[in-house]
């Protein structure tokens, strides 16, 4: 156990069962991601679903915006099945929702989870009883929901309610805490509305989600406070690249050590034709970097410097890291807890064998000017020094015998 697991407490929440996955209460922090292909189009649509799955999203969410998309909801679960691929599917729905639960039941029936926006149910009238008719098909298929309140789609008569209320005031409030106030009584009366109409508090996730950091650290705090449902955490429209990679990871972060979250999503904007696998390996990343989780193998590399003018360590610690991510799949039934094993790829001697004794497996590359061998430690040993041509396959092999002997069942090793 790390120094975060033992040291951080969680926010007591109510556990919410999503077919074989559990959110909230002892269970560990969920990954989940969202598709972004067209649901109308089952083909890509299971390809990316396996694709994110492989790479260990816990949760998949599709867009369910038509009658199209909905048609096609039950085939797509019937083609997952088929390729042994049971990740629970949460259907996303906005406007429209309730009329296509109603008139697609296989859609309701093989959906895991419906998310809800309460802001974008219905005007007026039509909100009640639209809200009404998407809890009452989760009370009735008994699946869970999560209460989703957006700051961009909040419900505005609620919010000029609260505004003008606000200005009436003899000490008024800034406009930003009355919309954070808004939000979270949003995402609170919702779930009491749908408690009124028969759903289970083990049946609602809440999330209030902020495209700003500070905002988002804000209102989960309060929110948290307030409750205890179960909380999805992610920044909405979090953005491309680094941007969306370092506001995600600041805002989450600060959420998770002081143990608000339960389930959390990485919202980056994939490049044209990038990999939407990024924002499942981005979540893990957060929860593993901070000993909250382990996912895959941890590999330690320097930044390099002057003393590292060959690039060699850095294509080896990038084909390291490539490696041991396309074999978990199979290492994780086969060898269980080698997703906490330290893998070090060194590029000089200042502190290439210090790192590389404190790793699992560690390697020290030669740095510019050094001896052309490259000593590799096992478990703070040293066992064998490499060079030549083949130090990449030969490092490579060393692991997976690591691997074998220390996490293979029936291995003394512990």
């Amino acid at each position: 156990m790390s120094h975060a697991e033992s040291s951080l407490t969680r926010r007591k929440s109510i556990p919410v069962s999503i077919g074989p996955v559990t959110v909230g209460g002892d269970a560990p922090i969920v990954v989940q991601s969202m598709t972004n292909t067209d649901t109308a189009d089952a083909v890509n649509t299971v390809r990316q679903i396996t694709e994110l799955a492989a790479a260990g999203s816990e949760l998949v969410r599709i867009t369910v915006n038509s009658e199209a998309a909905a048609a096609q909801v039950a085939p797509i679960k019937d083609r997952l099945l088929a390729l042994n691929c049971e990740v629970p599917l949460v259907g996303d729905f906005h406007f429209n929702g309730h009329k296509l639960l109603t008139q697609y039941p296989e859609c309701a029936e093989a959906l895991s989870k419906y998310r809800i926006n309460p802001g974008n149910v219905g005007k007026g009238k039509k909100r009640d009883t639209q809200y009404a008719s998407m809890i009452e098909m989760a009370c009735q298929y008994e699946k869970p929901i999560r209460i989703g309140v957006n700051w961009g789609s909040l419900d505005q008569d609620l919010l000029v309610e609260m505004m003008d209320a606000n200005a009436r005031a003899a000490n008024p409030k800034e406009s930003t805490v009355v919309m954070h106030e808004a939000i979270i009584e949003s995402a609170l009366k919702s779930a009491e509305r749908a408690l009124d109409l028969g759903i289970k508090k083990e049946q609602i996730i809440i999330s209030c989600k902020m495209s700003g950091v500070q905002d988002l650290i804000s209102i989960y705090r309060d929110l948290a406070a307030q409750c205890h449902y179960a909380l999805h955490l992610g920044l909405t429209e979090a953005g491309m690249g680094s941007k969306g990679i370092v506001a995600s990871t600041a805002a989450l972060s600060i959420l998770l050590q002081e143990g608000i979250g339960d389930t959390i999503r990485i919202s980056l904007t994939p490049e044209p034709h990038g990999d939407r696998t990024k924002e499942v390996i981005v979540a893990q990343e957060i929860l593993q970097s901070m000993g909250l989780r382990s996912f895959t193998p941890m590999v330690i590399a320097c930044p390099g410097c002057g003393r590292t003018t060959s690039t060699y360590f850095q294509s080896l610690a990038a084909e390291i890291q490539s490696y041991l991510r396309k074999q978990m799949p199979h290492w994780q039934k086969q060898y269980p807890g080698v997703e906490e094993m330290n893998v070090a790829v060194m590029g000089c001697v200042v502190n290439g064998p210090g790192e590389s004794k404190h790793a699992n497996v560690g390697i020290s590359l030669p740095g510019t000017g050094e001896r052309p061998v490259a000593p590799v430690y096992i478990d703070g040993e040293k066992d064998v020094t490499l060079k030549g041509d083949h130090i990449a396959e030969e490092f490579q092999q060393i692991i997976l015998d690591y691997v074998k002997a220390k996490y293979g069942k029936g291995s003394s090793v512990t």
